[in-house]
């Protein structure tokens, strides 16, 4: 294996910013930028037996079972674009889902984890969700505060026409429970790493280069 394996797994609240320094974190590293939704589109793109099960949970609207994402997840770091590492976005959700994925792990014969959490205060997460702006069309992301977007305008990227709009569980209410879910489940998740010694708890707080510098330094430390 080619210089040193990095294995990481992004932590923070809805609007810390993991996308952001992942994608970041990603290309500096060239490993994968893998989030849990990927890894469930591509298995069902694919048609793969984990894939078609996973299907049916989705077409319902319903959670896939952690043991069905977990298998995924294994499928996946299995892959040969993750030998030199990876970055995991969104998973592992709950205490549960990270035991397993250490056995994953260990079975892979893996080097461990080095998890980073964005930490970010409450007024900032609110502030950063609710003027957060989508395309309808290219999925671009934009803030209020720092373009020129409205809702109902045009998407302003180059050969888009897409409608800008705000995400249904982006409004304030919906930030509010969005927080309390990840609170309750997937807050444990800091000191069950921090406990493991693998834990680097970073200032999310400024802009993404800003962040990028702090985060950068603890993966590679």
């Amino acid at each position: 294996m080619a210089g040193k394996e990095h294995n990481l797994v992004m932590l923070g609240a809805p609007g810390a910013g993991k996308g952001t320094q992942a994608k970041m974190l990603s290309e500096e590293l060239g490993i994968p930028h893998i989030s849990t939704g990927d890894i469930l589109r591509m298995a069902v793109a694919e048609g793969t037996e984990l894939g078609q099960q996973a299907k049916g949970y989705m077409d319902r609207g319903e959670l896939v079972p952690d043991e069905l994402v977990i298998a995924i997840a294994r499928e996946r770091l299995a892959e040969p674009d993750c030998e030199d590492g990876f970055l995991l976005d969104g998973f592992p959700r709950t205490v549960p889902q990270a035991e397993a994925l250490e056995e994953v792990l260990d079975e892979l014969d893996r080097e461990p984890l080095k998890v980073i959490n964005l930490d970010v205060s409450e007024e900032e997460l609110v502030r950063r969700l609710a003027g957060r702006r989508v395309c309808s069309e290219c999925g671009e992301i934009y803030h209020i505060d720092y373009s020129d977007v409205e809702d109902g305008g045009v998407c302003p990227k180059p050969e888009c026409n897409g409608e800008i709009e705000q995400r249904s569980d982006d409004r304030p209410e919906a930030i509010r429970e969005r927080l309390r879910v990840y609170a309750d489940q997937t807050e444990p998740l800091i000191d069950y790493y921090d406990e493991r010694g693998l834990l680097a708890q970073i200032s999310g707080e400024g802009p993404p280069e800003e962040i990028a510098e702090r985060v950068l330094p603890a993966v590679r430390g």
